[in-house]
């Protein structure tokens, strides 16, 4: 293997993985979840700006998720967080990044990803490698979304 392919399969783990999040002995999957709240608590998008991001986010997730899992040697391995990450996201496009609705995003979008009721467990079973990592934590990231808007047009 040459030094460019393991540096390259070294990068795509640590993107996949957070670096060290997804390592953390505790649900990695809820603490890449806080992160990417904290990011986009920090860090405001304005709605564009939030649709590039999770395209972005997704293909380069899928990518690197795919790649991760083969280097851990572990299918849809608990240390690949990048899913987690752009579900968070998802959970909360569109919205107010102010800590109420980001609370609720992530409450929502951890309730989804770890009981995942149909269609999220069907396409979680069905896509392998990245796409299938990536899959159903979109999906949960979508309930989250409409949940939330639900509740805000209710309000």
């Amino acid at each position: 293997m040459s030094k460019s392919s393991l540096y390259l399969k070294n990068v795509a783990t640590h993107v996949a993985t957070l670096g060290p999040i997804g390592y953390l002995p505790y649900a990695p999957g809820t603490w890449g979840s806080a992160a990417g709240a904290l990011i986009l608590l920090l860090v405001p998008l304005q709605p564009s700006v939030q649709l590039i991001v999770i395209i972005a986010g997704f293909i380069t997730g899928s990518i690197a998720a795919g790649v991760a899992e083969r280097v851990i040697g572990e299918q849809d391995s608990g240390h690949i967080i990048i899913d987690e990450v752009v579900g968070i996201v998802i959970s909360a496009a569109f919205l107010p990044h102010t800590p109420g609705y980001l609370i609720a995003a992530f409450v929502l979008f951890r309730f989804f990803d770890i009981l995942k009721p149909f269609p999220i467990r069907y396409v979680e079973s069905a896509l392998k490698g990245g796409i299938g990592i990536m899959a159903d934590d979109v999906l949960a990231g979508i309930c989250a979304n409409l949940v939330i808007q639900l509740w805000k047009m209710i309000l």
